[in-house]
């Protein structure tokens, strides 16, 4: 991925974001409705090493662009609500 950290988070974020619908709207209905457990088992390993890439993207770019803790902490806050970290990448782009 090339371009700015900012760029570069924006990216991972929406990754992030449709890795955690797939697991809450796709692979966690296929569990419990279709007995196949594989499909959280993988969707959630993805989704995880997003979470986690995306974390680390957040402190990059938390600490390069100088944000308040206010505003990482909501962007940190957006990860974990369905559809937020969309949200997110829409107010990023206007910043950029």
């Amino acid at each position: 991925m090339k371009g700015s950290p900012l760029k570069r988070f924006r990216q991972i974020a929406v990754l992030e974001g449709i890795s955690y619908l797939l697991l809450l709207f796709i692979a966690m209905p296929l569990k419990y409705f279709a007995d196949l457990p594989e499909a959280v088992k993988y969707t959630g390993w993805a989704h995880g090493l997003l979470f986690v890439l995306y974390a680390a993207m957040l402190l990059q770019v938390w600490q390069q662009y100088n944000w308040k803790f206010g505003k990482a902490a909501l962007v940190f806050i957006a990860s974990l609500l369905p559809f937020a970290p969309f949200y997110v990448d829409r107010k990023l782009k206007e910043e950029e």
